[in-house]
């Protein structure tokens, strides 16, 4: 099936069934979020393309092994590393260092941050950890709702939609554009922290490294698949856009060049014979391996928001929360919420904020979106985060072949 829903130029046809190998279990559609999964219990299922958000719960969740991805740059990372004149940057998810080392012997969930800098600086990567760029992205999202906020409150007439939704997940992004695309104003602004990575490494990054931007290979290491459609999005093109319009001539280029899965990054370790397990810790070679608490959270659901929350308390008070864990939007409930009442020092008042925190979307994300549209939902900010658990449980992350989501099992 041709999928129409793609902008030229996007990875479409991301996620494929091979008929061969396909028992007709159903187990697939299970776990897909929007009702792709086509085909007969018994017979051979396919994907419909244009309802596919990537997010590869399926191929994770089938116990045949009979789903596979169509798109690997592996091969072009390993020759880009080999080329002396590309400096080659590494963009490190957060969720991605408590999985990767169960690919190489270590228990399963040991964190091992500081050893997968080492490996990869071993292989020739530079070093951008990911949770700087989630750093930059509540910044960012958090500063926009506020202003959103305030907006609202004040009565502006060119206020933003609330509730505000984040805007992290390729997947629920999509999801979004499909499905419900009258809600498209409520969803943030903010570029996820892969994309800010991207072209931050291509403009400020650009100075750090000494390299011009076209020379410099942004690779993205990531728990999900759908990080791959994200990244070929023709709009993301931002730091090629920037040199341009200061002078640099050169063939336009993506923020994100290439995506690789928790999955391939382990390949590519074993492929240049470099064992993760007995890699010398590293701290990293910039400003780009600094970062917070609040970046390092964004892998798991309710992650996100706590972070968001956070920023906003001190921005809108002046002070820290007097405790930063923010329990309410912890923990694997489909829905959580919380409300938080604080004096904002800008309008002089106390406001109470609503928020809540969606994962396993499929399953729960609609009765909230289909609220809002009917006027009646009360939040003001929503996180929605396509797997079950967050990204620590997407589909870039290690297979585990029982067919069961690891969430279920809790």
């Amino acid at each position: 099936m041709t999928a129409t829903t793609y902008q030229p130029g996007e990875i479409s046809g991301l996620i494929e069934i091979q008929a061969a190998k396909c028992k007709g279990c159903d187990a697939c559609k299970k776990f897909c979020p929007t009702g792709a999964i086509e085909g007969a219990s018994g017979a051979a299922h396919r994907v419909d393309h244009d309802k596919c958000v990537g997010c590869g719960q399926c191929m994770i969740n089938c116990p045949f092994d009979a789903i596979e991805e169509t798109h690997s740059a592996l091969e072009t990372v390993i020759k880009k590393l080999a080329d002396k004149n590309t400096t080659v940057v590494g963009i490190i998810a957060p969720a991605v260092r408590v999985a990767v080392g169960e690919e190489f012997g270590l228990p399963r969930g040991e964190l091992v941050t500081k050893k997968l800098y080492g490996a990869m600086n071993q292989a020739g990567f530079k070093i951008f950890d990911c949770n700087f760029a989630a750093d930059l992205t509540i910044m960012e999202e958090g500063s926009e709702f506020i202003h959103r906020l305030h907006a609202n409150v004040q009565g502006d007439k060119d206020a933003g939609a609330l509730p505000q939704f984040t805007s992290c997940c390729p997947a629920w992004v999509r999801y979004l554009e499909t499905k419900y695309p009258s809600l498209l104003p409520n969803l943030s602004t903010a570029k996820s922290p892969q994309q800010m990575a991207g072209t931050v490494a291509k403009t400020y990054g650009a100075k750090v490294y000494n390299m011009a931007p076209e020379q410099i290979f942004t690779v993205s290491v990531m728990p999900c698949t759908a990080k791959k459609v994200e990244a070929s999005r023709p709009e993301f093109n931002d730091a090629w856009s920037y040199h341009k319009e200061h002078g640099r001539h050169a063939d336009s280029y993506q923020d994100v060049d290439a995506v690789l899965t928790t999955r391939e990054m382990s390949q590519l370790l074993k492929l240049l014979n470099i064992d993760l397990a007995t890699a010398e810790e590293f701290d990293g070679d910039s400003l780009f391996a600094e970062y917070t608490g609040a970046g390092t959270i964004f892998g798991a659901t309710g992650g996100v928001m706590e972070a968001a929350v956070r920023t906003a308390h001190k921005v809108l008070t002046g002070e820290e929360m007097a405790r930063l864990e923010l329990e309410p939007v912890r923990g694997l409930q489909g829905v959580k919420d919380a409300e938080i009442t604080l004096f904002d020092k800008h309008l002089g008042q106390n406001v109470t904020v609503k928020v809540a925190v969606v994962h396993d979307m499929g399953n729960n994300v609609e009765p909230l979106l289909n609220d809002i549209m009917a006027g009646t939902s009360d939040y003001h900010f929503i996180e929605v985060m396509n797997c079950a658990g967050g990204c620590v449980n997407g589909g870039g992350q290690p297979i585990d072949r029982s067919g069961s989501s690891w969430v279920g099992n809790i």
